[in-house]
């Protein structure tokens, strides 16, 4: 049995392997507000809540990244209310959540295109990243306006132009050269590529989310939406992963 701390309060135990990186793909809180005769932007704040609470459960039990698929370059396409609403999130959770994450050892990193985001959602987030950049406990990953083949093709583009500015040869590419390019290169190494993948509310497909990190991911699916999703859930997740034999290839 092992004891993992996170305010002595708030300590679990377990006997289970933990995943080193979890990755979540958020989805559903538009449909939760939609059941509760809610705007759809009520479930995007609800949603904030429950990531609250799951980083903290993740944290607890020992888990060293957490990947959170927080806004998708697809998602420009929605209404453009509820986009501003989504791009204001980050300005809320610096206020909001960051405090205490912050108390909590948790550090705070990004990966996507950032270069489409508005001023003060990037500012909000290069605060937190700022602020959190010498914690050493859990990493709090966001994917915001994150594609996974817009990462490939970006890292693709610059091996080319390393080949074409003779620094590299085209027979030093290998999959390590290419993972050095994607977004994750900020991650510890042995931690850029997620044990378990988490999608809520019933979808059963990656959208687009780290297509190349995923390639040996245990998936797991659940039908609860993702601002119902709790730290019980995330212990369910957990569960089932266990009960899976990770094979790489092998037998």
């Amino acid at each position: 049995m092992f004891t993992f701390g996170f305010k002595k309060k708030e300590t679990i135990k377990t006997a289970v392997e933990v995943p080193k990186h979890i990755a979540i793909i958020m989805d559903g809180n538009g449909r939760w507000a939609k059941k509760r005769m809610q705007p759809r932007i009520m479930g995007h704040k609800a949603g904030m809540d429950a990531l609250q609470k799951v980083t903290k459960t993740a944290s607890a039990l020992g888990v060293k990244v957490l990947t959170v698929y927080a806004f998708s370059t697809e998602n420009w396409s929605r209404p453009e209310k509820e986009v501003a609403f989504i791009m204001n999130l980050p300005v809320e959770f610096y206020d909001k959540y960051v405090p205490d994450l912050h108390a909590n050892n948790v550090k705070i990193q990004m990966i996507g295109d950032h270069s489409r985001l508005p001023e003060a959602t990037k500012a909000a987030l290069y605060k937190a990243e700022q602020k959190t950049k010498n914690n050493t406990g859990l990493i709090l990953n966001f994917a915001l306006n994150y594609g996974g083949r817009a990462e490939v093709t970006s890292a693709v583009k610059a091996i080319a132009q390393d080949v074409l500015d003779g620094k590299l040869n085209p027979g030093d590419i290998d999959e390590k050269l290419i993972g050095d390019h994607l977004y994750t290169n900020s991650l510890p190494a042995s931690f850029r590529d997620p044990d378990l993948v988490i999608r809520t509310s019933g979808e059963l497909r990656l959208s687009n989310f780290l297509p190349w990190q995923t390639a040996y991911s245990e998936l797991y699916f659940t039908d609860v939406a993702w601002p119902d999703f709790d730290g019980e859930a995330l212990q369910l997740a957990i569960k089932e992963y266990n009960r899976r034999h990770r094979r790489f290839g092998g037998v």
